[in-house]
C-alpha cells in the first residue's frame, strides 16, 4: 500500500520548485492532490495533467493564499470537489531580498503577506474540515533562514521564523483533536531559481555544507511524505531541517 493512498492533500504554490516536487511525490504515494498557483497558469494546467497520470484525482486552483477570503473559498471548493482535506502543505512564498537599509515598506509587507499571512489564512480555513473528522496533518514550509537569519533577507527570515512560532502554537491548540502541525526548514535546495545563480557562488555554498551538495526537491518531498503519513502519527510541533547538516 502506498503511504498516502486515499488521502486528500492541498498544497499551495505548487506550480514549480519545492511545491511541485511535493505534489508529484504525493501523487506517486497515492494521495489525491489539490494544489494552487497564482501567475503560472500554463504550468499549473500542465501539472494537473501530470499528476492525474499517476491514477489519482488532481485539480489545480488559481488562488492567492495571502488573501483571507480567497483562502476560505479555496478550502470550501476543495472540500466540495474532493470530499475533505487530510493534509495541508503551506508552501506558497516569495522573496524580496535586499539589505534592511534599502528595504522598502512594500518589500517588507509583500513578503510577510505572501509567506506568513498565507499560512494563517489556509490553516484557519482548514480547521473546520479537520476538526470535523478529528484528524489532519498540517505541514508548513519554513527555512533554515528562519532559524539562523541571513543578511539581506530580514523580511524573509522574519516571515519564516514567524511560521515556526505559528506551527508550534497550532500544534498545542489542535493536538487534542488529533491534528498535527509540523514545519520543514529547507536549506540550500537546487531549483529553477538557484539554476540562474553564478556557478562559483553555488559551488562555494555546496563546499560549506557537510554533505557537500545542494539538496533536491525530492529531499524535501520525502520528509513531507513522512509528516503527511500515519508513520509520523506521534510527531507534532516540530521543526525539521533539510539542510545537509548546514546548521549542525
Amino acid at each position: 500500500m502506498k503511504l498516502l493512498e486515499g488521502k486528500v492533500a492541498l498544497i499551495t504554490g505548487a506550480s514549480r520548485g519545492i511545491g511541485k516536487g511535493v505534489a508529484e511525490a504525493f501523487a506517486r504515494s497515492g494521495a489525491n492532490v489539490a494544489f494552487t498557483y497564482l501567475s503560472s497558469v500554463e504550468k499549473g494546467e500542465a501539472l494537473e495533467k501530470e499528476l492525474a497520470a499517476h491514477g489519482i484525482k488532481a485539480k489545480g486552483y488559481r488562488s492567492d493564499a495571502s488573501d483571507f477570503k480567497a483562502a476560505e473559498e479555496l478550502v470550501t471548493a476543495v472540500c466540495t470537489d474532493f470530499g475533505t482535506v487530510d493534509i495541508l502543505v503551506n508552501n506558497a512564498g516569495i522573496t524580496r531580498d535586499t539589505l534592511l537599509m534599502r528595504m522598502s515598506e512594500q518589500q517588507w509587507d509583500e513578503v510577510i503577506h505572501a509567506n506568513l499571512k498565507s499560512v494563517f489564512n489556509l490553516t484557519k480555513a482548514i480547521q473546520r474540515p479537520m476538526l470535523k473528522q478529528r484528524k489532519g496533518s498540517i505541514i508548513n514550509m519554513s527555512s533554515v533562514v528562519g532559524v539562523k537569519g541571513n543578511p539581506g533577507q530580514s523580511n524573509y527570515a522574519a516571515s519564516k521564523a514567524g511560521i515556526i512560532g505559528f506551527t508550534k502554537s497550532v500544534a498545542l491548540e489542535l493536538g487534542s483533536r488529533n491534528i498535527r502541525s509540523n514545519a520543514i526548514a529547507p536549506g540550500f535546495i537546487e531549483t529553477e531559481m538557484t539554476a540562474a545563480l553564478d556557478p562559483k557562488v553555488v559551488q562555494s555554498w555546496k563546499d560549506s555544507i557537510p554533505l557537500k551538495r545542494g539538496g533536491t526537491v525530492e529531499d524535501v518531498a520525502n520528509l513531507a511524505i513522512f509528516l503527511a503519513s500515519d508513520l509520523s502519527g506521534y510527531i507534532t510541533g516540530q521543526v525539521i531541517n533539510v539542510c545537509g547538516g548546514m546548521l549542525t
